[in-house]
């Protein structure tokens, strides 16, 4: 038995790194937060300061440092690049599957946890964000293993019919304590924002039955304050205790106010869920409903995960924020509940609806359209420029962008995939058809990474990024004039400003400069900077490049 397990984790391990590692550095990083990551990394090797974080060489709170220092281990072992990057998060989507694996067979058995681990892995945002170098998949990981030993502990304590459970009472406390600790410092106090409100609706839940020991929560609090501690009391003890200031006035704006850019309607999330974590969000669906239980752990362990999607989902609506990542972490409920659906259709304990297939067609059809249509588009992109109302967007779509327009076969291989998958479905063979649908949206993504995601950035960013690479080891300054983008400190490779002065706009693009001045703008707002002293370069897809000359004394 136990080598079996041993040999189902290995061949997932294999399996995660084939779907996740190739094609980390194929293209560029994308603005605002993979590069500004990546910047915050890079500027930690340069300054050799590990306790705070940087960006532009100056403190930047918005953040802990824990994914950064994964991030500049892996810049330190394959240099300072878009694969190092984004490799922590492939190793994070390995890490994933193998846990999803291990807990649900552990709860379950061996299918179960192959099914979460097919449902997680083959789903489309999921899958996507472990080729990324954002925050959001290591702190989704540490918040939900917490909670998962939370779980546990309850079960212990309060005598669940689940075998298994031989370790003490602390030692499921304690690493619930320390996974929460690790959420912290990832990405900060909202990790124990969630896990309270997920423990306080099951105490409503349980009629306000108190299922946990207070000794045993202040333990688990003791635990996170010391994994807390060995950077934020380090940082208070040498620094004071401003960052810490910052970073929770920071916070509380996040959850008041929202950015430029990042508003949305009410319902946001809801729809980003639906289509993000698509095929597994349209199978989820039945096991919201009640269904045969086989036990008091089994819709227990369901009623978690359901109140955890409730949770994340309302929480991060009433954020007025609306950006994709923040319910990232309901794709571990959505995924297990998907796993679960087709685990209680196997075992003839839930009956399969028919409008779980309708709504996969339906849904799975418009992703493949879409996909198609990049493809059709990108032939056509030329001609259809004109017709852009937006004079950046029609810019952009002159990007020199090769397509053959076999690109669509992805889109294609997604068509096939819902077909077969579907008609398994109907026939009541479950297992072929998640390995069909699941499977194939692995390969759906891992070849549009591959294939289409570089072009469509040549068009969004590309002819900026190539110019910021170009001036590399130059003794100058970079600046973006009407908008923000980190791809000028992180392309540019940018050194620490001798002269402070270089912070300062007015002062490159009047001033008493002291090294020429090389300036981006773009074609919608380069009327704000038609200035004499500024001498147009070129342009190109949109972006207009300048550059300021030393005045003569």
């Amino acid at each position: 038995m136990r080598r079996n397990k041993t040999s189902t984790i290995v061949l997932i391990a294999l399996l995660g790194a084939l779907f996740f590692i190739p094609f980390l550095g194929r293209v560029h990083l994308f603005d605002w937060d993979e590069i500004n990551f990546a910047e915050c990394s890079r500027e930690m090797i340069k300054l050799d300061d590990y306790t705070r974080v940087y960006v532009d060489y100056k403190p930047f709170w918005e953040k802990p440092p824990m994914f950064f220092w994964m991030q500049s281990t892996a810049m330190k072992l394959f240099g300072v690049n878009e694969f190092s990057a984004r490799f922590p998060n492939a190793l994070c989507g390995i890490v994933t599957l193998i846990v999803v694996f291990s807990i649900g067979r552990r709860i379950y058995d061996t299918r179960f946890g192959i099914l979460w681990a097919l449902a997680y892995g083959g789903s489309l945002f999921p899958n996507m964000y472990f080729k990324s170098g954002i925050i959001d998949p290591w702190f989704n990981l540490f918040t939900f293993l917490s909670l998962y030993y939370f779980i546990l502990y309850h079960w212990k304590r309060n005598g669940f019919d689940k075998e298994g459970l031989t370790r003490p009472l602390y030692f499921y406390v304690c690493w619930s304590g320390v996974f929460m600790g690790l959420a912290v410092l990832t990405k900060g106090q909202v990790a124990l924002m969630v896990f309270l409100l997920v423990l306080g609706v099951y105490l409503i839940y349980n009629k306000f039955k108190f299922y946990f020991n207070w000794g045993h929560a202040l333990l688990f609090l003791a635990v996170s304050v010391a994994v807390l501690s060995t950077w934020y009391a380090y940082e208070t003890i040498k620094r004071g205790p401003w960052f810490i200031n910052e970073f929770l006035k920071y916070q509380y704006r996040l959850f008041t106010t929202h950015d430029a850019d990042q508003a949305g309607f009410f319902g946001y999330h809801y729809i980003v869920l639906l289509i993000g974590c698509f095929p597994a969000s349209i199978l989820a669906i039945p096991a919201f409903f009640r269904n045969h239980y086989n036990g008091r752990w089994d819709k227990d362990f369901k009623k978690w995960m359901i109140f955890l999607f409730w949770v994340v989902t309302i929480l991060f609506t009433i954020v007025q924020s609306r950006i994709i990542h923040y319910s990232s972490l309901a794709w571990f409920p959505v995924t297990f509940l998907a796993a679960y659906s087709i685990y209680k259709w196997q075992r003839n304990e839930a009956v399969y609806k028919k409008y779980v297939g309708v709504l996969t067609a339906i849904l799975g059809g418009l992703i493949s359209v879409l996909i198609l249509g990049v493809a059709v588009i990108g032939l056509k992109v030329r001609y259809l420029a004109p017709y852009v109302d937006d004079v950046f967007a029609r810019a952009n779509m002159e990007a020199d962008v090769h397509w053959g327009g076999w690109e669509g076969i992805v889109g294609v291989i997604l068509v096939v995939a819902l077909i077969v998958g579907i008609r398994k479905l109907k026939q009541g063979e479950f297992d072929k058809a998640a390995w069909t649908l699941f499977g194939g949206m692995a390969i759906v993504v891992f070849l549009a990474s591959a294939i289409i995601v570089p072009k469509v950035e040549r068009y969004s960013q590309g002819a900026n990024i190539d110019f910021f690479i170009a001036r590399q080891g130059e003794d100058c300054y970079v600046h973006c004039l009407g908008f923000k983008s980190y791809g000028e400190l992180f392309y540019t490779m940018k050194e620490k400003p001798a002269n402070q002065n270089s912070y300062d706009e007015q002062w490159l693009v009047s001033g008493d400069i002291d090294k020429p001045v090389y300036f981006v703008t773009k074609v919608d707002r380069e009327q704000n900077y038609k200035l004499p002293q500024l001498k147009e370069l070129y342009r190109k897809n949109g972006f207009v490049f300048l550059k300021r000359e030393i005045p003569r004394r």
